[in-house]
């Protein structure tokens, strides 16, 4: 293996001998390694050497972690290092491109955060794991009350609020009585009693009530593990704890939604030279399809879901706000549409991000929402008024001087 330009391709199952692997690297000083892992997690790895004199970190290609701690890993979308049509497909010939596509610098590394944040980044994860189970176990819920034609949903905004729970506890222990278990309603929910009565008049029988106590049991314990990880990930992000309440400070942004952010993003911008380079990695930026002088619709690319997921739900809260990022979802969802708006007021709360994370004296201060139609030209909202007026009434509209009325003597 010594000597300028020699390769050497094998492949390593085990962790004894991925840790061999690593020992041999650094006894020949090799300065780039390249691992490719298979869906049954075979590890086909190709070693080049080209007499660089200090060793680097080993470059894992196709995504995951390092398979030991000898190295810090890096990967590399698989789009960009697929093999050429037209060859065979083989594990082993795989590595052999991935090595040759890195030796000629045509592999661009993906981030790869340190091991405290990737730990904070699993529990997160799986909070939004288990908080949609939960959310498909109450919609399951739903479903047999609307079997058994109990309509609490419409009378009852939160199910599993204090009334709702009593409710349907009564039931499950057997009493059946619509006047008896709309007398179970606390606080305001007493002013709906004979809604309620109405609501609680169906066909509830043993079998639904058998479902529905399953149900509520798996609905606990996911409640329960969920309080669980909420203290694990406090205590896992209490290092950065500042950066989670500057984050706190932007519109529609909370305190688990600042935390996502953190675990998918991590505290170190300095990964990221601009915010246009954290954008276009979240792949929240458009993109120009332009061929023949025709512009085609394209997708920003398939990004990080996660933080995806996170900044969809940040949106949803923003574009019910009287602020300027509500004011910027809104006049985009009406000419654009809404799933365009979702991804440009992403794009704006990534760059804002960015800006907090990169400087932490700075805070967020939210523009106001008439911060557009201070900035707009008085002509151009003339014309948009008029064309809005004759769209609405079907009428040509002409504008004209308001005639001055002389001063009185």
């Amino acid at each position: 293996m010594p000597g300028a330009g020699r390769r050497k391709d094998g492949c390593e199952k085990t962790s004894t001998k991925l840790a061999r692997s690593s020992d041999l690297i650094r006894f020949e000083k090799l300065r780039i390694k390249t691992m490719k892992r298979s869906a049954k997690g075979t590890v086909e790895q190709f070693v080049s050497d080209d007499s660089v004199v200090t060793p680097v970190p080993c470059v894992k290609i196709g995504g995951g972690r390092p398979p030991t701690s000898t190295f810090l890993g890096t990967s590399s979308p698989s789009r960009h290092v697929k093999n050429v049509p037209g060859r065979p497909k083989t594990d082993r010939l795989d590595a052999i491109w991935l090595a040759k596509v890195m030796e000629r610098g045509m592999c661009r590394p993906s981030l790869v955060h340190p091991k405290p944040i990737r730990r904070l980044r699993d529990l997160t994860r799986y909070r939004r794991s288990l908080v949609r189970d939960q959310t498909r176990e109450k919609q399951r819920l739903e479903k047999i009350l609307e079997d058994a034609q109990i309509k609490l949903d419409s009378v009852i905004s939160d199910l599993h609020g204090v009334s709702g729970r009593q409710m349907l506890q009564a039931m499950i222990d057997g009493q059946r009585n619509p006047t008896i278990l709309a007398g179970l309603a606390r606080g305001v929910m007493r002013r709906k009693i004979p809604q309620l009565r109405e609501a609680l008049t169906g066909h509830f029988d043993d079998h639904h009530a058998f479902i529905c106590d399953t149900m509520l049991r798996r609905i606990d314990t996911l409640t329960a593990d969920i309080a669980e990880l909420d203290t694990r990930i406090e205590q896992m992000i209490a290092p950065h704890t500042e950066a989670v309440n500057t984050l706190d400070e932007i519109t529609g942004v909370g305190l688990r939604s600042a935390q996502e952010i953190i675990a998918e993003l991590g505290v170190d911008m300095t990964v990221f030279p601009t915010a246009a380079h954290l954008v276009s990695w979240a792949k929240f930026s458009p993109i120009d399809a332009t061929s023949a002088g025709r512009h085609k619709g394209n997708s920003t690319g398939k990004g990080n879901p996660w933080l995806a997921a996170t900044l969809g739900e940040v949106v949803a809260g923003i574009s019910r706000t009287n602020t300027f990022l509500g004011e910027r979802y809104r006049r985009l969802a009406r000419r654009r549409g809404k799933k365009r708006a979702i991804v440009a007021v992403g794009n704006s709360v990534l760059t804002i991000v960015w800006h907090l994370l990169t400087n932490p004296e700075a805070r967020y201060q939210d523009l106001g929402p008439g911060f557009y139609e201070s900035r707009i030209d008085k002509q151009r909202r003339q014309r948009d008024l008029i064309r809005q007026l004759e769209h609405l009434t079907g009428h040509k509209v002409a504008v004209q001087p308001q005639p001055e009325i002389p001063n009185a003597a």
